[in-house]
């Protein structure tokens, strides 16, 4: 292309030789770069490194807030520690603390009701199938039976129900006297699944089965199954219902705010844990791969968002 700008008498068109060779001359001197960066590099990695700076280490804090020490010595879940403390049970060092977040070193000395307890060692975690007619709790003033009374063998390590089932429901129960683990699986947050089977005075009506579904109102809150079917095709009286809510009685109040009888109240599952092989009224240890799961909060029994 012909230049008409007024500097086309000032170029001068270059011959192709001599592209050629300004080509190599800058290869060559890229090159040479290259090389000098790499030499540079490794003579630096010969030379003999400085001192070091001195490694400074955190002091570790080993305090533990009161409720959390409470419930490390088995005497019940940290949340159910809690009351405990503003009721003036719990002392430290002689002296009532009425805050559930005060650290407790451990060079305190703790006492319930003032005997002196201290964290547990020795950790127990037990799977009961719950029959009928037991109650949850370690004693009854009324004089009822307890589910610590099927518990032969086990010795007193304290156990606590993690969860409660009311009298008259039965199945799946996780005793232990591990606090840390009781406060994972019963905090709301956590939404652990549970899984009941129902069975009505009559069978469940679909414009009924239909609005469970959509959640109901009760007098403490909205509440919604997480899933809801017909346990048996052919007895509609018969449901199963999955939900995560911790509610008391949850699950009896839902049916008879439609109107229904709950006449039995099955729980088949609590987080990874079900009843299989394991008699009514009977218990087993569990496995160091359940613990693990529960520990873990494992996404196959958290509920998913």
């Amino acid at each position: 292309m012909k230049r008409t700008d007024n500097f086309s008498k000032f170029s001068v068109k270059k011959k192709n030789s001599a592209i050629k060779e300004a080509f190599k001359q800058e290869k060559r001197k890229a090159k040479k770069e290259r090389a000098d960066a790499i030499e540079l590099k490794k003579k630096k990695a010969a030379e003999p490194a400085g001192p070091k700076a001195p490694l400074v280490l955190r002091k570790q804090d080993k305090t533990m807030p009161l409720n959390k020490y409470i419930a490390h010595c088995g005497i019940c879940s940290r949340r159910d520690a809690v009351p405990l403390i503003k009721e003036g049970k719990i002392k430290v060092n002689g002296s009532v603390v009425l805050e559930p977040g005060f650290k407790v070193a451990p060079t305190d000395t703790v006492s319930y009701l003032n005997k002196e307890v201290v964290p547990v060692k020795n950790l127990v975690y037990i799977l009961l199938n719950k029959p009928k007619d037991y109650i949850t709790t370690a004693s009854d003033p009324e004089g009822r039976k307890t589910v610590f009374e099927l518990l032969k063998g086990v010795g007193n390590d304290r156990l606590f129900p993690v969860g409660r089932l009311d009298r008259n429901t039965t199945g799946v129960l996780l005793l232990t006297n591990d606090g840390e683990l009781t406060q994972k699986l019963t905090h709301p947050s956590n939404e652990v699944k549970k899984i009941y089977e129902v069975r009505l005075d009559r069978p469940l009506e679909k414009s009924h089965f239909e609005r469970m579904l959509k959640g109901l109102t009760l007098e403490d809150g909205f509440v919604k199954p997480d899933a809801l079917a017909y346990a048996d095709s052919k007895d509609k009286s018969v449901i199963g219902i999955e939900l995560h809510s911790g509610r008391n009685r949850v699950v009896r109040r839902m049916f008879e705010f439609l109107g229904y009888d709950v006449r039995n109240l099955d729980r088949v599952m609590f987080a990874n844990l079900t009843k299989k092989n394991v008699e009514r009224g009977k218990w087993r240890f569990l496995q160091e791969k359940e613990i693990r799961l529960l520990k873990f909060m494992n996404s196959s029994f958290v509920r998913k968002q």
